[in-house]
């Protein structure tokens, strides 16, 4: 087994010390890829603490800034598939720890930016494709790699870390913001990338084989496929994949549906929900509390969604989770901002923030095999066109219009016609394996 083992990271006899004890290595891999999913959430959401503080100390508008994230949101969803290419060629630890390193640079810089084009560049061009590198992509990779039974749940744990993001670092950062300022606040991200960065390359795995072992579950070892060596066919992966899916209704009910689960959540709320609530009254650390509240709904909603994926039909729990969601936005401007209505508010729109995720993932599975991860790369692709969608035509409408109710309204209407679209496909038998499991 030690063979097997990658000549650095955790001692080879770490998988067999924890097999003997009834443990599966997979559980390790899958908690790494929780803290870095979780860190670079964190990364993700803090712009949406930073749009108040940098229209007060450099008087950029709103749009301006919105169309900075908008870019950010953008490469995050289309490095996407080119993501899992890279991740198939070179390996999941690499990517991570590339893909960390680059959010770190990013933020960094921004700590002497003057302009808006260092923006855009730093936040922008840099963590988005920092960010995009990993994203949801490195969790589907993961459960579909090292995960044979209880691959639902893994998939809901890990979409789960987005939540968790937000609820550990939103609260913190606005506090800090608003105690030491906006850089300062800025270190304690810098510090978790360099903590998950570590925890990447000392432990991380790509596949089970590597350590000997069957993904969980499973009785055989899956060797890692054969590979045409040259770059072209690696870059060109992805497109094929995009080929052969875009053939199919199933691909574009989800790429559709994700597309209105991107605009609905981080492109809308995760980025201007303190700006809106600052719009009444109230401050940027209440309403980060707010979006911590939303988090821990979210973490129960998505956990719970990744149990309901291995035993029911997916596509009914999607008509559900859009359908709710789409009430929870269209109830939102009539919530007067008060603390019980933004608890409705935070319960409903929390349970279904993105519970959406392992169902998605697993008619992607089921649907398209061994290029599952290509093919959802393409599909969270859609995700980020519609966040960044939404980033931008918010900010537009604050500026225009001064509201930004319009875009909460245009959101929650999408979402009820994601709710009628996804019942459109065709059903896919539940696994004999999953049920049991």
């Amino acid at each position: 087994m030690s063979s097997l083992a990658a000549p650095t990271g955790p001692a080879p006899g770490l998988p067999a010390a924890m097999a003997r004890r009834g443990l599966h290595y997979g559980w390790v891999v899958a908690a790494v890829t929780f803290l870095t999913m979780l860190v670079t959430a964190g990364a993700v959401g803090a712009p949406g603490v930073l749009i108040g503080p940098l229209q007060r100390e450099f008087g950029w508008a709103t749009a301006d800034i919105s169309s900075a994230l908008a870019v950010r949101l953008l490469l995050f969803g289309l490095m996407g598939p080119f993501a899992a290419a890279f991740m198939n060629r070179f390996g999941v630890r690499r990517v991570a720890s590339t893909a960390l390193g680059l959010i770190a640079a990013g933020i960094f810089g921004s700590f002497v930016m003057t302009e808006l084009w260092h923006l855009v560049l730093l936040w922008g061009i840099v963590v988005g494709f920092g960010t995009g590198l990993t994203a949801m992509v490195l969790g589907a990779t993961v459960a579909t790699r090292w995960f044979s039974a209880r691959r639902g749940l893994v998939v809901g744990l890990l979409t789960a870390s987005s939540a968790t993001g937000q609820l550990v670092f939103l609260p913190l950062l606005a506090s800090l913001t608003e105690r030491v300022g906006w850089r300062s606040a800025l270190v304690v991200v810098l510090v978790m990338l360099i903590v998950a960065a570590l925890a990447v390359l000392t432990l991380m795995r790509d596949r089970p084989a590597d350590v000997g072992l069957a993904p969980y579950g499973a009785d055989e070892i899956v060797p890692a496929p054969s590979q045409d060596s040259s770059m072209h066919a690696m870059l060109m992966s992805p497109l094929l994949a995009l080929r052969e899916a875009s053939r199919t209704h199933t691909f574009w009910v989800l790429f559709g549906t994700f597309f209105v689960c991107g605009a609905s959540t981080n492109g809308l709320v995760q980025t201007h929900f303190i700006s809106l609530c600052g719009d009444y009254g109230m401050a940027a650390v209440t309403a980060a509390g707010v979006l911590a509240m939303i988090g821990i709904f979210d973490f129960a909603g998505t956990v719970g969604s990744g149990w309901l994926s291995d035993r029911y039909d997916s596509r009914w729990l999607l008509f559900w989770y859009y359908g709710l969601r789409g009430l929870s936005l269209l109830y939102l401007p009539f919530s007067d901002f008060s603390f019980y209505g933004l608890w409705l508010f935070a319960v409903f729109y929390g349970l279904d923030w993105i519970a959406t995720v392992p169902p998605t993932i697993k008619i992607a599975a089921d649907r398209f095999g061994d290029k599952a991860n290509l093919v959802f790369g393409w599909i969270f692709a859609g995700h980020q066109l519609g966040a960044a969608f939404a980033a931008y035509g918010a900010g537009f409408s604050r500026t225009v219009y001064e509201s930004y109710l319009p875009a909460f309204f245009i959101a929650g209407a999408l979402c009820l016609f994601a709710a009628a679209f996804s019942i459109t496909m065709r059903g896919t038998a539940l696994p004999a394996k999953a049920v049991a499991a």
